[in-house]
């Protein structure tokens, strides 16, 4: 089993330390007007957010594990028929169901590029396309060459 770690880009930082404080200071002048249940509605969303967070990719011969906080999402290898590094993957993607930059970018998205699929993203500059069947799903790993060597090496060995 080989494992990476999903270091985070640039755009991730920003946007969940801004997101992260927007919801903080929301939280603070709720609770101070005498809301205080409503307050917790903005950390929570930030919890949410925290709980959904990628931390890294184990690559084992029938399976890639994406680690969340307390548990790992499977990704059963059978069917891979292809995983290359592009870096441009996500760009003019729409999400249109999940996560856009509190922690992750992670849920299910769409562009052009590669129609309708789904994201397990820190660092979009890092992406790895993996085609699963009639799937598409884009991870992003420490080292995305790497990657893509051991996950085919390992899905199909020679």
């Amino acid at each position: 089993m080989k494992k990476y770690t999903a270091p985070w880009g640039s755009s991730l930082i920003c946007i969940s330390t801004f997101a992260t404080l927007v919801c903080v200071a929301a939280a603070i002048y709720v609770a101070l007007r005498g809301n205080l249940w409503i307050a917790l509605l903005p950390l929570a969303i930030v919890f949410g957010g925290l709980l959904f967070t990628v931390r890294g990719y184990t690559v084992s011969s029938d399976m890639l594990l994406v680690h969340r906080l307390w548990w790992s999402t499977r990704l059963p290898l059978g069917e891979l028929h292809s995983a290359h590094v592009e870096p441009r993957a996500m760009r003019w993607s729409f999400r249109t169901f999940g996560n856009g930059g509190l922690f992750s970018f992670s849920g299910w998205y769409y562009n052009t590029l590669l129609g309708a699929y789904r994201a397990f993203v820190t660092d979009p500059n890092r992406a790895v396309v993996l085609e699963l069947g009639q799937r598409s799903v884009v991870v992003s790993p420490s080292v995305p060459e790497d990657f893509v060597r051991d996950l085919l090496a390992t899905a199909h060995p020679a």
